[in-house]
């Protein structure tokens, strides 16, 4: 039976940190062995926020792919692509843009967040608007059945979903599935202050640091504000650091440390000792995997051309049929 299509990408906006690793590689390593997986670089998204200072897309681009096959994502299994390599993302962005009306786009919760919340870049452009429609143009020029996505981002799919709606009823054809949701369970993972793990708020660990880079950064970790001496009861649940415990731990562990942390017979400063150890213990392999891909200066360029290559196949039988459906 043949597989299903899933088709899902990732801006190079800097370093991956362990939520990205939590949030969405770790399930696309799942899923690439039951799917038939396109995965890009969304290097063209990045210009939605980044326009004005584009020097670190293409190192934050090689470093990202290090991340993923580092971590597991197989180019045997799955094709890894790179978004400006394959023209037909722009060419169906552009035909797509003349169907979709502004309010799809206005109302889009992430666009009124963002621009409320990011003050120190001008978003104000019609790239920044439209980029849900650059989005749906990634998915669909694919012919993806799936998406993997979290609940928070239904809305997001919903507007991919009525622009091939749209289109396929303009043009009386059926060029286009609509893209269901593959939903995927993310932990909510803090970052090191307590707030969401973000490399804008400086609260993020790395995938590509150092086990010692990342014990110093654990060793400074907030926990729990309300426990202010040694002797003091602490309470997990109003602990940051148990956040990342209940990732990393086995249960056992945390059986024990649960008890010991309430009735205060574990410190904090033992009980980030026991983290940093379990952390840094499931991350070794792979961070010594980085580590050996790294040396090879020509693999993120060659894995990339190959990649995009196959992807532009696929995109160019589409694009014929989007042509002949609108007749331009």
């Amino acid at each position: 039976m043949k597989k299903q299509r899933v088709v899902s990408g990732m801006r190079p906006t800097g370093r991956l940190h362990i939520g990205h690793y939590h949030g969405v590689l770790e399930n696309w390593i799942k899923i690439q062995e039951d799917y038939d997986c396109f995965f890009f670089v969304a290097d063209w998204h990045s210009l939605t926020t980044e326009y004005a200072e584009t020097s670190g897309i293409k190192d934050s681009a090689r470093e990202m792919v290090i991340d993923w096959v580092a971590f597991g994502l197989d180019p045997a299994k799955c094709v890894i692509f790179e978004q400006s390599q394959v023209a037909q993302h722009a060419e169906l962005n552009l035909l797509l843009g003349m169907i979709t009306p502004v309010s799809w786009l206005e109302r889009n919760p992430t666009y009124k967040e963002m621009l409320d919340n990011i003050e120190q870049r001008d978003l104000s452009t019609f790239g920044f608007l439209g980029y849900p429609v650059l989005m749906a143009a990634d998915i669909i020029l694919y012919k993806a059945t799936r998406v993997p996505v979290g609940h928070d981002q239904l809305p997001h799919l919903e507007i991919t979903r009525e622009i091939a709606r749209r289109f396929n009823h303009l043009y009386n054809t059926q060029v286009f599935p609509e893209p269901e949701a593959l939903l995927t369970e993310t932990p909510k993972l803090l970052g090191l202050d307590g707030r969401k793990m973000s490399k804008s708020y400086g609260n993020s660990i790395f995938l590509s640091e150092t086990a010692e880079e990342t014990a110093a950064k654990i060793k400074g970790m907030m926990t729990d504000t309300q426990r202010i001496r040694r002797a003091d009861p602490g309470d997990p649940e109003q602990c940051v650091a148990f956040n990342l415990h209940r990732i990393y731990l086995p249960q056992e562990k945390l059986d024990e440390i649960i008890p010991a942390c309430k009735n205060a017979s574990i410190g904090c400063v033992d009980c980030k000792k026991i983290l940093t150890g379990h952390l840094n213990d499931r991350l070794a392999p792979f961070r010594a995997k980085r580590e050996e891909l790294s040396r090879q200066t020509e693999l993120v360029d060659d894995l990339l051309a190959e990649g995009s290559k196959k992807a532009a196949l696929i995109a160019t039988e589409t694009m014929k049929e989007v042509r002949a459906a609108i007749r331009v």
